[in-house]
């Protein structure tokens, strides 16, 4: 495939124009965005200095110029456009989840494999260069076997009573909000850097704000008075889960931690050796020994390959989530014209995830422990 890949976004909210960004940065081009109207579409077209103008999902589908389709949409969303956008011939890069189900998930994800092309999930923490250093290490054997792996992941953005987003209608947004939007990050981060599998877990979750502003509003709902809806998903979640080595793992997730922005911590700990990430200091690890602990600096001339490839600035020049996204978004793109990166989350990935999630809920709703694939498990027992 000679020259640079043309691509859509689907949805024009925060994250659309991340992609948009990435698609930018990584020689793409950007040839086009369809937002929720043509009038919104032909909108921020002019915003981000987008030359194509398509007054809806269907223009996209019926251009064969267009490569690849990043679909940024609301959750329900993403298995319709998808979809349509494979059996049309084009790759997909789709936010998370794939699908507000699994067995959704599992179609989508069958289809790209038939038809050959590409379907990427942008699970881009697994872009932190020192998130790759600890890979590395744990493939070389440096921390043994695991005797604990636990973390979380704290957001305050839904902390006001007066906040709302499509993400809290279960109908837009799927069963399930804090665990599926960002606990699924931490799983799929944990279980590819550990390399372990999640297989039983025990799950509760909590609404604290039991009522919001009705509506979908993207953002923040600020004017108190208007009418209100009860909140039918979770603010917060903990999760105890076992992994398929024996080891137990802890997680905690909440979307109204005060102060809390955008934190993904996690400590993996060894027989011989710890580690911890924490996602808002991306710059450095903690790296613990019997006989002490040391600090790790991110560094493009130290550590593995993988850590230098993706180190796209020297040590001291802090790099974070916008070059984690555009080097998933680079990866995406390699994939399609024939590589094989190291470490692209594909649709299988996505699959994995709609299944921890759907775990997470049937274990809330019945108070026991349940399995993360029962199929998987009973094949096992029958073969």
């Amino acid at each position: 495939m000679n020259g640079p890949l043309r691509a859509v976004v689907s949805g024009a909210g925060m994250i659309g124009a991340v992609h948009a960004a990435a698609i930018r940065a990584s020689g793409g081009d950007l040839a086009g965005v369809v937002a929720s109207t043509p009038e919104r579409s032909a909108r921020v077209a002019e915003e981000w200095n987008v030359p194509g103008r398509y007054p809806d999902f269907e223009a996209v589908l019926a251009d064969d110029s267009v490569s690849v389709v990043h679909v940024c949409t609301p959750n329900a969303l993403h298995i319709g456009q998808a979809e349509a956008a494979l059996r049309a011939g084009k790759h997909v890069i789709c936010e998370k989840p794939l699908a507000t189900s699994a067995a959704d998930a599992e179609r989508l994800t069958s289809l790209a494999q038939e038809t050959g092309l590409v379907l990427a999930v942008p699970f881009v923490y697994r872009y932190h260069p020192l998130v790759r250093e600890l890979r590395d290490r744990r493939l070389r054997g440096e921390f043994g076997a695991w005797q604990l792996l636990h973390g979380s992941y704290l957001q305050d953005w839904m902390l006001s009573e007066e906040a709302m987003s499509w993400r809290v209608d279960p109908v837009d947004g799927g069963p399930s909000r804090a665990f599926a939007d960002i606990g699924s990050h931490w799983c799929d981060l944990v279980e590819w850097v550990a390399g372990v599998r999640f297989t039983e877990l025990t799950a509760r979750l909590g609404t604290t704000v039991p009522t919001r502003p009705a509506g979908t509003g993207a953002g923040f709902a600020t004017r108190g008075g208007g009418p209100r809806a009860r909140v039918r998903t979770e603010d917060v979640a903990t999760v105890l889960l076992r992994t398929d080595g024996g080891a137990l793992a802890t997680l905690t997730v909440s979307q109204v931690s005060a102060g809390r922005k955008n934190r993904l911590w996690f400590e993996l700990d060894g027989a011989l050796g710890s580690a911890v990430f924490d996602q808002e200091n991306p710059e450095t690890v903690w790296l613990g020994a019997p006989d002490g602990a040391r600090v790790l600096f991110r560094d493009p001339d130290q550590g593995s390959a993988e850590q230098r490839r993706l180190s796209r600035l020297p040590a001291g020049h802090a790099q974070g989530y916008a070059e984690c996204f555009n080097s998933f978004v680079a990866d995406a793109y390699a994939a399609i014209r024939g590589d094989a990166p190291e470490g692209l989350p594909t649709g299988a990935d996505g699959v994995r995830s709609a299944r921890i999630v759907e775990a997470v809920l049937t274990s809330s709703a019945s108070l026991t422990w349940t399995d993360v694939d029962p199929t998987a498990i009973a094949l096992e027992a029958t073969a």
